[in-house]
């Protein structure tokens, strides 16, 4: 079963998108770690979804997504989180987001995202978390 958002070419480039948005991937063990920066919007949210899409494809049993450095979380980020959620779910992999702050925990809870994602304050919750 394939966990790709689409059949394109996956390429981590921004394409001269907001070149203060990053994603900072790190994997230890069989935890994926993606740390965001900057805005997470419609120009930006393709370049998650390629690093969600190259994460998953390494089928780790954890994946976490720190949005706390994120400046603003549009609509489609939090679409971006909740399609993440349905391919994790599928693929029987430990969705956890790490958002901490008015920027990132507020829309998601009030959105009540927050009833289907885990969120935790830290990276560390997260890894500490067990297994479901």
């Amino acid at each position: 079963m394939s966990t790709s958002r689409s059949g394109a070419m996956m390429n981590a480039d921004n394409h001269g998108r907001d070149r203060r948005f990053r994603v900072i991937p790190r994997r230890d063990g069989d935890v994926v770690v993606l740390q965001v920066r900057g805005d997470l919007d419609a120009l930006t949210a393709p370049t998650l979804g390629t690093h969600l899409d190259i994460a998953l494809a390494g089928a780790p049993s954890v994946l976490i997504v720190d949005i706390t450095d994120v400046e603003f979380l549009a609509s489609a980020g939090i679409s971006m989180l909740v399609e993440t959620h349905r391919l994790t779910s599928r693929a029987d992999i430990s969705l956890r987001v790490v958002a901490e702050g008015p920027a990132t925990s507020r829309p998601i809870r009030m959105m009540r995202i927050d009833e289907v994602i885990d969120l935790y304050a830290t990276v560390d919750d997260a890894m500490a978390a067990q297994l479901p």
